[in-house]
């Protein structure tokens, strides 16, 4: 039997991770601060990685594989990844598409320039974060390492908010600012299916960095919304409106319309990359509306609030948005 052992296995995309290694039948455990509950069929450990002995529920333990999804301190995985390396068998780390040297051109693969990070820092930016993690487990791990470089992630417990905000938005029904334009291409995972493809991944010995998001295009704001109008059965009234009177308005892309960037510089490095290395490799993204219909039906489950969630457009904005794009 595989033994998995997930750094942070109760939220999100580790959640994700921990559920698909017992849906395998695999030995899962779980190393996290005991605030939030694991997934059923999880062994739970507690440590909390922020302190000098954080990590001493670990110590004498065996692992073949071992996936992190750590943000904050490069030095965490940095020690996490030392203290495992002699006796664990390949270490998958989560890191982002955001490692790359701003901004990301269209058409951008993991060959594309990244930050300087250093895998000793202490807490920065996302971007130098991710990065750093990644030069700590490539130190340790070497060609036992695997670094998945996500983008958008997207499914059941998002804890972002983006795809919720979007479905509770549409529930709620009435005319509905819908960021056009309505062909705008799309660029996402699911973290079920990132879950499953560093499984995959790490249990083949698969090694280096690979961009895991679906294909540019295979989505788009158009079928995005369409699906979030089937799955919550709502009677909104989609009213499509262009970039430039968005702009105008003062509206935030990506923030206050999560998910959308107007068709440029930002578009282009959010949902435009090349990602023929990881479907070459197994990744296999599932159909969009199964991921928007399980988020809806999961909505209310508990789940844990990202540091970075979103809050959405307010109605109020919305409403005088809707009012000038009319006249």
């Amino acid at each position: 039997m595989t033994n998995l052992l997930v750094l942070g296995g109760t939220h999100f995309v580790g959640r994700a991770v921990a559920e698909e290694g017992v849906a395998r039948g695999w030995d899962v455990t779980v190393l996290n601060r005991g605030n939030t509950p694991a997934p059923e069929g999880v062994r739970s450990l507690l440590g909390d990685r922020t302190r000098p002995d954080g990590l001493t529920a670990l110590a004498g333990g065996t692992w073949d594989v071992v996936v992190d999804t750590w943000t904050d301190a490069p030095r965490a995985v940095r020690d996490s990844a030392r203290l495992l390396a002699p006796s664990c068998g390949h270490y998958a780390y989560v890191s982002s598409r955001s490692v790359y040297t701003w901004p990301a051109p269209a058409g951008a693969d993991e060959d594309t320039p990244v930050v300087d990070a250093s895998p000793d820092a202490e807490a920065t930016d996302y971007a130098h974060n991710k990065r750093g993690g990644e030069l700590a487990v490539l130190d340790a791990f070497g060609d036992r390492a695997l670094l998945l470089r996500a983008g958008l992630i997207l499914g059941p417990r998002e804890d972002v908010g983006r795809l919720p905000w979007w479905l509770r938005r549409i529930a709620r029904g009435g005319p509905v600012l819908a960021p056009g334009p309505r062909d705008l291409p799309l660029q996402y995972v699911d973290a079920r299916d990132l879950a499953a493809f560093a499984l995959d991944g790490a249990a083949s010995g698969l090694s280096g960095a690979y961009d895991t998001v679906g294909r540019s295009g295979d989505a788009t704001m158009g079928t995005l919304l369409d699906a979030c109008v089937q799955a919550t059965g709502s009677a909104a009234e989609l009213r499509w409106t262009a970039p430039e009177t968005l702009l105008a308005a003062g509206i935030e892309p990506w923030t206050e319309l999560p998910v959308w960037a107007p068709p440029g510089e930002l578009h282009d490095a959010m949902h435009r990359s090349d990602v023929s290395r990881a479907l070459a490799a197994g990744l296999r993204p599932r159909p969009l509306l199964h991921t928007v219909a399980d988020t809806w039906a999961t909505l209310d489950a508990p789940a844990h609030t990202h540091p970075r969630a979103t809050t959405g457009l307010t109605p109020e904005k919305e409403a005088e948005a809707l009012e000038k794009a009319a006249s």
